[in-house]
Formats: C-alpha cells, sequence, structure tokens
C-alpha cells in the first residue's frame, strides 16, 4: 500500500492511477489522517441498468370474461354497501 499526500496526489495522479491499475492501492493523506483510497473501478460491483422506457419486463396481465362485471346483492353486503 502506497501513502501519498494530497498534494503529491494532485500533482501525479496519472502516475498513480496507472499503479492502482497495475494492482497497487494508494491511499491518499491529508496531514496524518487518511483521507481516500485509489482502487481499480473493475473491483466495483457492476451497475444494473433500467430498461428503456417501453421495454417488456414482465408477462401481461390476464383477466378473466368476469373481471368488470358487477358486484352481487350478496357481494355489496359484504362489503357494507
Amino acid at each position: 500500500m502506497k501513502k501519498v499526500t494530497t498534494h503529491e496526489a494532485k500533482t501525479h495522479l496519472s502516475r498513480l492511477i496507472a499503479q492502482v491499475r497495475a494492482g497497487e492501492e494508494v491511499v491518499i493523506y491529508r496531514g496524518d489522517q487518511p483521507s481516500a483510497r485509489l482502487v481499480p473501478a473493475d473491483t466495483e460491483e457492476p451497475r444494473q441498468r433500467r430498461p428503456a422506457v417501453g421495454t417488456v419486463t414482465s408477462a401481461p396481465v390476464t383477466l378473466t370474461d368476469d373481471a368488470f362485471a358487477p358486484l352481487t346483492n350478496e357481494e355489496l353486503a359484504q362489503w357494507g354497501l
């Protein structure tokens, strides 16, 4: 693990990125406190993209023939109507 100051990180960022891509971990210090850690981006979990608007993502909904039939008096009474 390589330790660098924020000034050194700003000055040599391209070099540090090359070292990180080669497998080295770089920790950036501000004073005597670690502030950030540089690691290769491909170690992160890949983001899942959302499907495009209008893309079918599930099975179609099917309804029975009586789905919109009026309720019977008994069914209305059960709902308190």
